[in-house]
């Protein structure tokens, strides 16, 4: 083997265990009972959920925007 195939072995090893350890964080993180990560629980917030109609228009906002 000579150095590049080395130096690329060893980066993508250390690039899988930092990938693997984010995906773990997050989902522990998220599996959480108390608050899933987030500040607020969703069953706690004062806000409504969006309507059907406003969900759709938000949607294709986010799509539109990707042309």
């Amino acid at each position: 083997m000579n150095a590049n195939q080395i130096i690329n072995m060893v980066v993508r090893m250390v690039l899988r265990k930092a990938i693997n350890g984010g995906v773990n964080a997050g989902i522990n993180a998220f599996a959480k009972k108390d608050s899933a990560g987030r500040s607020t629980p969703q069953d706690q917030r004062d806000t409504p959920a969006p309507d059907i109609q406003t969900r759709r228009a938000a949607r294709m906002a986010r799509r539109m925007t990707k042309f």
